[in-house]
């Protein structure tokens, strides 16, 4: 990095679902700027200990951290862990997140509908919370949310109850803004349509050509794209930005 701003040395980010898809992404991409690095994983072991290889021989360095973050003593486990390990947590990337299945809001079950409020709101709240201690500390502290662009779209296709939850986090984040400055900034990114696993599972190939041709820059993303919005908010190259929402769609939505 020949900007010092983007600079990360020195400092420790805990990333959630960090072993796969943008989480990897974002993992890689701040230990290349001198990071090191936690890469949380549920039942995505084997890639975080891939990726975790990956940035080791870039000349990185960081742990892998099991942990179901919906269980509040496993999502403060895993902040405790890392903080011993690294010995400080300057930056906190809320990644963890699924829609679990597609259903239309009348007719998702009460069961579903607390395991996607608990996987993608209940968890970024449970481990913020036991983060906000050592993030204030760190005095120049750094959390990045990953909403989704479902919370524009109202979560069509099925995707209205994680279009909800990702909407609570969005709230979250500006609450966090206000009551964490100055000594931690809180923003968020909104990515539209990233070529990973996710649309693997949830979007068939025809629905993803779809989205191609609805989008101005022709194209889908891809996850690196998103890496590189994550450093910035991380970095003291937005050290004046602060509840803030950075769209990463191509232009496919235009607020």
């Amino acid at each position: 990095m020949t900007d010092l701003s983007y600079n990360l040395s020195g400092r420790a980010a805990l990333i959630t679902g960090g072993g796969v898809g943008i989480g990897r992404a974002i993992a890689e991409k701040l230990a290349a700027a001198g990071a090191y690095v936690g890469l949380h994983c549920h039942r995505s072991r084997d890639g975080a200990e891939e990726t975790l290889t990956a940035i080791q021989s870039a000349g990185g360095d960081g742990i892998v951290l099991s942990a179901d973050l919906s269980q509040a003593d496993l999502a403060t486990r895993l902040v405790d862990e890392f903080v011993a390990a690294a010995g400080r947590l300057d930056i906190l990337i809320n990644n963890a997140g699924t829609p679990i299945e597609r259903v239309k809001l009348e007719e998702c079950s009460l069961d579903l509908w607390r395991r996607i409020l608990d996987i993608n709101l209940t968890s970024a709240f449970l481990v913020t919370q036991r983060a906000i201690p050592h993030l204030r500390k760190s005095g120049n502290g750094a959390i990045v949310n990953n909403l989704s662009l479902s919370v524009q779209t109202g979560g069509a296709n099925g995707a209205g109850p994680y279009a909800i939850a990702k909407g609570g986090l969005q709230v979250m984040t500006r609450t966090l803004a206000r009551e964490l400055a100055p000594h931690v900034r809180t923003n968020s990114i909104m990515p539209g349509v990233i070529e990973t696993q996710h649309h693997e599972q949830f979007s068939s190939p025809e629905r993803m050509q779809q989205y191609r041709n609805e989008t101005p820059l022709g194209r889908n993303g891809q996850a690196d794209e998103v890496a590189d919005a994550v450093l910035f908010l991380a970095s003291d190259a937005s050290r004046f930005v602060n509840g803030a929402v950075i769209d990463i769609n191509g232009g496919r939505f235009l607020r």
